[in-house]
């Protein structure tokens, strides 16, 4: 591909939240104005807007995009043939559900065509809820895609992506994520010969890190750790598809330019990655299990404080030293929704039937916990301190029901038998014995 930027695909500029400014050539920004009545080098100002006009400035999402063709220069979108996969919402289930890793498809599939929705918690033209999908692809996007419903949040399991989009070019691996805002532009490639991961779309606030309270200034996931790509433009003038996703539909036009094509930008309405072994992991350094919120690495708030649209919460690598203490994530029911994934290892409540690549859901109130396995062996441990170790699990929390679409109720990936895993759970009370 012929590309005209001198920038560096690898290049980064790390933090997160603040406003960050990057030129693929010099000069290209404007100086003091951002919208002036001739932009350097013939350049078409444009802006790139994340939240309304009147927010609070602290919760304005903004970025200035000074590129080549704007993006109006687009004939009418049409609807395309080829919807994404999943399907229409399943029937309402309080049920717990398990899934093993669905396969990679074995027909040429790039990234949006490999993407198969597993629930929803809210219809589309909602400003809320968030959309959980899984993705298997093996072989790179050529067309270029937006998508109007969403930010979206991208979880490898396997295989490394790069991810052209307006603003730079982001190389994710698994133990990375990466966030793209709505609407922005980009096109997903394959480093290797396949990729699998998931992918919660956010309909509602944009997501950011939480605050920390008694925590204090530092610890979790530290701003400095998140990295935004710096300018890099494409300059081709040869036929590419632009597809956008629009309240849950995909539609496409004909473009005779890539629209990858900002050479300047500042603001803070941009992609970012992030390493998840570089979260600050706390825990009890006495007795007692933290609550799994101490594991948050991004949240999506709502108007309530403290309920989250969307919790992105890992279990990484860490050591176990509470005394006295039942240390797997204990038996409980609770108001949250959450959608499980495993990126690699071993997760430590279950001791078998939940695989990298893999998924459950428990919906609002519905028990779970330990399995029978992992509890026995809990409650007659040696309590010394122990590393969990080799492992990254995550979950999207969500104050919302998860629906599961109806390929995820019916699909041959789905354990049947889940339930089972409780089931060898002995009655060991004895009101003889205290």
């Amino acid at each position: 591909m012929n590309l005209d930027s001198p920038a560096s695909d690898l290049a980064y500029q790390s933090g997160f939240g603040n406003e960050f400014a990057s030129e693929a050539l010099p000069g290209a920004l404007p100086v003091g104005q951002n919208s002036p009545q001739k932009a350097p080098y013939g350049l078409y100002a444009e802006l790139f807007s994340g939240t309304a006009f009147t927010m609070a400035r602290s919760e304005a999402r903004r970025t200035w995009m000074y590129r080549i063709r704007p993006s109006a220069n687009h004939p009418a979108f049409t609807r395309l043939e080829r919807q994404l996969a999943g399907g229409a919402l399943g029937d309402v289930t309080p049920n717990r559900l398990r899934w093993n890793p669905l396969e990679v498809p074995a027909e040429p599939t790039d990234f949006l065509d490999g993407l198969v929705r597993m629930a929803a918690n809210a219809s589309v033209d909602k400003p809320a809820g968030i959309s959980v999908y899984h993705y298997g692809a093996n072989r790179s996007m050529e067309r270029v895609f937006f998508n109007a419903d969403g930010e979206w949040l991208i979880v490898p399991q396997l295989g490394r992506l790069r991810i052209a989009t307006e603003l730079g070019v982001l190389e994710l691996a698994p133990l990375e994520i990466a966030v793209l805002p709505r609407g922005l532009k980009f096109r997903v490639e394959l480093l290797d010969p396949q990729a699998r991961g998931y992918l919660a779309e956010n309909h509602g606030a944009p997501l950011r890190l939480p605050d920390l309270g008694p925590i204090g200034s530092n610890g979790l996931a530290n701003p400095r750790d998140f990295m935004t790509p710096v300018a890099h433009y494409e300059n081709l003038t040869q036929p590419t598809t632009l597809v956008q996703k629009f309240l849950g539909e995909l539609w496409g036009c004909e473009l005779g330019h890539s629209p990858l094509d900002v050479v300047a930008w500042h603001g803070n309405n941009v992609p970012y990655k992030y390493d998840l072994r570089r979260f600050n992991t706390l825990g009890t350094v006495s007795f007692d299990h933290p609550d799994p919120s101490i594991f948050t690495v991004l949240t999506s708030p709502t108007s309530v404080h403290g309920l989250a649209n969307l919790d992105f919460v890992i279990f990484p690598p860490r050591w176990m030293v509470a005394e006295k203490t039942f240390r797997p994530p204990w038996f409980h029911r609770n108001l949250m929704n959450e959608f499980m994934g495993l990126i690699q290892g071993a997760y430590d409540a279950k001791a078998e039937g939940f695989l990298p690549g893999g998924a459950s859901l428990h919906s609002c109130m519905s028990a779970h916990g330990p399995d029978g396995e992992t509890c026995t062996r809990a409650i007659n441990a040696d309590l010394q301190p122990a590393k969990i170790d080799n492992t990254m699990a995550f979950m999207f929390e969500t104050s919302q029901v998860l629906r599961p679409s109806r390929f995820a109720l019916d699909c041959p990936q789905r354990q049947t038998d889940y339930d089972a895993c409780w089931a060898s759970l002995p009655v060991t009370f004895d009101p003889t014995r205290r």
